[in-house]
C-alpha cells in the first residue's frame, strides 16, 4: 500500500470519529436536555406544592374546627393533628416551616381554628395557648405517684370516682386488652409480665390535665393521661430503637430516678449510677424498690426489710424490677436517656436532700459517717 492510500485511510478514519464524537455530543445535549426538563418540572411542581402548602386551606372558611392538643404533644404529633384535621396542606411542610422561623413551646388545649388560618396565624394561637373553650376543671398528677397514690391522692379528691373504682379499672384485663390495641408501640406485651404488679404502673404522665365536661369517664381520664405518655415517649423511640430497648425499659428505668430524686437532685448523675452498676453486674439497692415491694411508707428500712425477697426488690434482685415503681415526669426519662458520663457506683442523700456520689465503697463510707452518721 502507498503512501497516499496511507493518508486517505487516516483521513477517513478521522472523518469517522469525528463523526462519533459529534453524534454523542449530540446524544448528550439531548439528554442533558431531557434532564433539565425534568429537573425543570419538578422543581416548579415542588414549588407550587409548597407554596400551596404554605397558603391556607381554605381562606373563605369561616368553620370553626375544634383541635385537641394532649398535655406533653410534640412538633411531629400537632403537625399530624392540624393535617389529620384539614387546617394544613401537609405536616412535612408545616414542620419544616415552624423548624425555619424557629417556633417552639407549643402549648396543650382545646384550639377553635379555621381553614382561612396562615400557617403563622395557627403557630401563634398553638405558642400562645388561646383555647377556644375553657375547661370546666383540671386535674394534676404530680411526679412519682404510684397508681394507687393517683386513685387515693387525685381521682377520688377531684372526681366522683372513688381510688378504689380506678384501681379496679386500671386492673380491668378487659380494659387493658383494649389499650394495648390502642396504643400498641407504647403497651406492649412486657406489661403483662409474670412479675408485674400493675399492667398500667408509671404509664399515666404527671402533668395537669383539663377537662371539659363535668362528668368525665374514667376511660377518658385515663387516656388523657396515656395520651400524654405516648407523646412524650414516641418523641425518643429512634433513640430506643439504637439502643434496643423499649419504652417499658425506659419507664421502669425513669421511675427509679424519680423515687431517688429529690428538689436538688442530679438524675444524670444517679442515673450513671445505675448504668455503671448494671455494666457491673452490681444490684442497683435501691431503697424505693423495697418500700414498693412491701407496699409500706417508712422513713427508714431496716436489714430484714433489705433481705426481703420479691421481685421488685433491687437488694434482692440483678437489674432492673419487672416494671416502673410510679410514674416518671419528662427530666427523670431524659436523664435516663441522656446520663452523666461518671465513674461513680455509689450514692446517698443527706438530711438536706443533698447527694454525695463515691466511686469505691471506702468513699461511700466515708461520705454515710460525715453526712448520715452510723
Amino acid at each position: 500500500m502507498d503512501k497516499q492510500s496511507k493518508k486517505e485511510i487516516m483521513y477517513e478514519r478521522m472523518r469517522e470519529k469525528k463523526k462519533e464524537v459529534r453524534v454523542v455530543r449530540r446524544i448528550v445535549a439531548i439528554i442533558a436536555l431531557v434532564l433539565l426538563v425534568i429537573v425543570g418540572i419538578a422543581g416548579f411542581q415542588m414549588y407550587n406544592f409548597v407554596t400551596d402548602a404554605l397558603k391556607p386551606v381554605d381562606p373563605e372558611s369561616e368553620e370553626v374546627i375544634n383541635l385537641e392538643v394532649p398535655i406533653g404533644s410534640n412538633l411531629d404529633s400537632i403537625a399530624a393533628l392540624l393535617e389529620e384535621n384539614g387546617l394544613i396542606e401537609d405536616a412535612r411542610v408545616y414542620k419544616y416551616y415552624v423548624k425555619f422561623n424557629n417556633e417552639s413551646e407549643f402549648q396543650a388545649g382545646t384550639y377553635g381554628l379555621t381553614k382561612s388560618m396562615t400557617l403563622d396565624e395557627i403557630t401563634q394561637s398553638l405558642k400562645t395557648g388561646k383555647v377556644y373553650r375553657e375547661p370546666l376543671f383540671t386535674i394534676t398528677v404530680p411526679e412519682g405517684l404510684t397508681l394507687e397514690e393517683i386513685g387515693t391522692n387525685v381521682i377520688a379528691k377531684k372526681t366522683d370516682f372513688t381510688a378504689e373504682e380506678f384501681m379496679a379499672k386500671v386492673q380491668d384485663e378487659a380494659y387493658i386488652e383494649e389499650l394495648m390495641v390502642k396504643y400498641p408501640t407504647l403497651l406492649t406485651d412486657e406489661i403483662k409480665g409474670e412479675n408485674v404488679k400493675f399492667a398500667l404502673e408509671g404509664y399515666l404522665f404527671p402533668a395537669t390535665y383539663p377537662f371539659y365536661e363535668e362528668d368525665p369517664s374514667l376511660n377518658l381520664i385515663i387516656e388523657q393521661m396515656l395520651n400524654a405518655t405516648q407523646s412524650n415517649v414516641s418523641q425518643y423511640q429512634a433513640v430506643l430503637d439504637e439502643m434496643g430497648k423499649t419504652p417499658h425499659w425506659l419507664l421502669t428505668f425513669a421511675s427509679l430516678l424519680e423515687e431517688e430524686a429529690t428538689a436538688q437532685s442530679d438524675r444524670q448523675t444517679i442515673a450513671s449510677v445505675f448504668y455503671n452498676r448494671l455494666e457491673q453486674d452490681m444490684k442497683l439497692q435501691t431503697d424505693p424498690t423495697v418500700l414498693y415491694a412491701k407496699g409500706e411508707h417508712k422513713a427508714r428500712l431496716f436489714n430484714k426489710d433489705y433481705e426481703f425477697e420479691h421481685p421488685y426488690s433491687t437488694y434482692t434482685n440483678n437489674g432492673l424490677p419487672p416494671g416502673p415503681i410510679a410514674s416518671a415526669g419528662l427530666s427523670s426519662i431524659q436523664a435516663v436517656l441522656d446520663p452523666a458520663d461518671t465513674d461513680y457506683v455509689y450514692f446517698l442523700a443527706d438530711s438536706t436532700g443533698k447527694n454525695h456520689f463515691a466511686i469505691t465503697y471506702e468513699e461511700h463510707l466515708q461520705n454515710r459517717d460525715k453526712y448520715i452518721g452510723q
